[in-house]
C-alpha cells in the first residue's frame, strides 16, 4: 500500500527535503499535490536517514511547508514505448507536445537504460552516410559508434545538427530499416521551431522522434532527457531492429544543469565548479551507444556541445574526448569565411573509421584517399604559414601547388551548400579531383596500386564506379 506523506521538511529552490521517509530509493519517481489540486513530479536525488532530498520538475513557488502532499512512486522514471513514437515530438521527460494525444502502451521502460555486460558488444563495422562530405569521407561514422562535434556559442551546429538528421542514411544498397532520434537541451523556443520546422518541411519527421527541453524548462528535466532519448533508441534498435542515429545537443547545458543542481546540494566542487562525478555522469550516456550480440539494430551517437571560450581543454570537451570514439571540430575561422560546414578537420578524426570503410564498405581507394588528403591539407597549413613570413612570391612552385589546394579544399570539398547531399562516390571523386593537382610523386601517402588505379582517371569514369554492399565481403 502506497504511502501518502504530509507536509515537507524544507524548501530551497528547487529543491524540497521530505522527512519519516522508510524505503525510498535513489532516482525513485516522487509525486506531489499542491493545495490538494496541482500536481507535480520530482525525483529523489540524495537520502540521509529518514530524510528524501527531492528535486522538483516544476516550480516550487506555490509549494509550502504544510500545503503538499508527497507520494513515492517505488520506481524510477519510466517513458510508454510503442512504434507510434516515430514522427512524434515530446517534451524533455517523454509527455507530447505536439497536439497528437498520449502514447498508450503496455511497454514501459526505466529512462537510466539496463545494465549491459561490456562482452555482449559487436565491433562496429558498417558506415552511416551524412551527405557532408569532410565527414564521410575524412571521419566516417560508423554504425554503434559514439562521435561527437565540438562546437562554440554562436557557430552553426545547430544548421549542421539539422542537415544530418534530414539527409543520414545508410549508405549505398542498404534495405535496412533507419531512424532518428533527436534530443534538444536548454534551447531556446526560436532554436526549438527551427529544428522542427526544418524535419517537417524536408519530410525526415517521418522517421525522427524528437525530445525537447527548452531553457526555461526546469533544470532537472534537463538531466533526464538525454537518458529518455536513448532509451527511446534502444527500443527502436533492440526491440524493432532500426539503425538508430542519436543526436544530443547541447551537451554543455547537460553539463551546467548538473553543476546547478549540485551547487544546490552543496557538493564539493571539482574542475571549473563542475562535480567530481561529471565524467561518470557523461560516461552513463554516451556508452549507451552500440550494437550488441543477438540483438538487431545499433545505436549510434552524435552529442553535440558547445566549448565554453571555444576551450577544447575546458573540462566538458576533455571528457569526453576520453569516453567517445573521435570528435568532429567545427572551426570560427572557417565559419568567418562563410564555408558549410565549418569543420577544421586537422584535429578532428574518428578512431573506428578505419573498419569500417574501403572495399566491401565504401570503396576500395577511400582509406588512401583520406590519408592523401590529411597530408595535402596540412602540407597547405605550413605553406601558408611559410607564405606569411617570406611573402607568397618567394614560395616553390610545390608551394604554391599545396596554397592552391588549401583554397580549394576548404572552399569546395569542406564547403557545401545547406541543401546539397553528397554521396560517399561524390565525396571519394571531388578528394581526387583535388589531389591530381600534385605530380604523383608527390602524393606518398597512397599505395601504388590505387594511385595507378585512379590517379589517371576523369571523374565521370571514377564515378560509374559504385560502393558495394555494407557487409558484402
Amino acid at each position: 500500500m502506497a504511502i501518502e506523506y504530509l507536509g515537507l521538511d524544507s524548501i530551497e529552490g528547487p529543491l524540497v527535503v521530505v522527512d519519516g521517509v522508510r524505503g525510498a530509493a535513489y532516482n525513485e519517481i516522487v509525486h506531489f499535490r499542491v493545495n490538494r489540486q496541482e500536481e507535480k513530479l520530482g525525483q529523489v536525488i540524495a537520502i540521509e536517514g529518514e530524510q528524501a532530498m527531492v528535486q522538483v520538475f516544476d516550480s516550487t513557488t506555490s509549494m509550502s511547508l504544510d500545503n503538499t502532499h508527497t507520494m513515492f512512486s517505488g520506481h524510477g522514471m519510466e517513458i510508454e514505448l510503442s512504434p507510434e513514437i516515430q514522427g512524434r515530438v515530446f517534451d524533455g521527460i517523454g509527455r507530447p507536445i505536439d497536439d497528437l494525444g498520449a502514447i498508450h502502451s503496455n511497454i514501459k521502460r526505466d529512462v537510466n537504460g539496463a545494465p549491459l555486460n561490456p562482452v555482449s558488444r559487436i565491433y562496429p563495422r558498417d558506415y552511416i552516410e551524412t551527405g557532408f562530405s569532410a565527414i564521410d569521407g575524412l571521419m566516417t561514422l560508423i554504425r554503434g559508434q559514439k562521435l561527437p562535434i565540438f562546437s562554440g556559442d554562436g557557430m552553426s551546429h545547430n544548421e549542421v545538427a539539422a542537415q544530418i538528421v534530414k539527409q543520414a542514411k545508410l549508405g549505398e544498397n542498404s534495405d535496412e530499416e533507419f531512424a532518428v532520434v533527436f534530443a534538444a537541451m536548454g534551447v531556446k523556443h526560436d532554436v526549438a521551431d527551427f529544428f522542427r520546422r526544418q524535419f517537417e518541411e524536408s519530410g525526415a519527421m517521418d522517421h525522427v522522434t524528437m525530445f525537447v527541453n527548452s531553457a526555461d524548462d526546469p533544470v532537472m528535466e534537463r538531466l533526464i532527457t538525454p537518458r529518455v532519448a536513448l532509451t527511446t533508441a534502444e527500443y527502436l534498435a533492440y526491440d524493432l531492429g532500426k539503425h538508430v542515429l542519436v543526436v544530443l545537443t547541447d551537451m554543455t547545458s547537460f553539463c551546467e544543469a548538473l553543476r546547478e543542481i549540485s551547487s544546490a546540494k552543496q557538493e564539493i566542487p571539482s574542475r571549473k565548479g563542475y562535480p567530481g562525478y561529471l565524467y561518470s555522469e557523461l560516461a552513463t550516456i554516451y556508452e549507451r551507444a552500440g550494437i550488441v550480440e543477438g540483438r538487431p539494430g545499433s545505436v549510434t551517437q552524435i552529442p553535440i556541445l558547445t566549448m565554453p571560450n571555444d576551450d577544447i581543454t575546458h573540462p566538458i570537451p576533455d571528457l569526453t574526448g576520453y569516453i567517445t570514439e573521435g570528435q568532429i571540430v567545427l572551426d570560427r575561422s572557417l565559419e568567418g569565411k562563410n564555408i558549410f560546414p565549418p569543420i577544421n578537420v586537422l584535429p578532428s578524426l574518428s578512431r573506428l573509421m578505419k573498419d569500417g570503410i574501403g572495399e566491401g564498405f565504401t570503396r576500395e581507394d577511400h582509406g588512401d584517399v583520406s590519408n592523401q588528403l590529411f597530408a595535402a591539407y596540412s602540407g597547405a597549413a605550413e605553406a601558408k604559414s611559410l607564405a606569411s613570413v617570406i611573402g607568397e612570391e618567394e614560395l616553390s612552385d610545390i608551394d604554391k601547388t599545396y596554397l592552391n589546394f588549401g583554397e580549394k579544399f576548404e572552399n569546395q570539398f569542406i564547403g557545401q551548400s545547406q541543401d546539397e547531399t553528397r554521396s560517399i562516390v561524390d565525396t571519394l571523386d571531388m578528394g581526387w579531383d583535388l589531389l591530381r593537382q600534385f605530380p604523383k610523386d608527390e602524393l606518398t601517402r597512397m599505395d601504388t596500386e590505387i594511385l595507378n588505379k585512379y590517379y589517371d582517371k576523369n571523374s565521370q569514369s571514377t564515378s560509374e564506379q559504385e560502393p558495394r554492399e555494407a557487409g558484402e565481403d
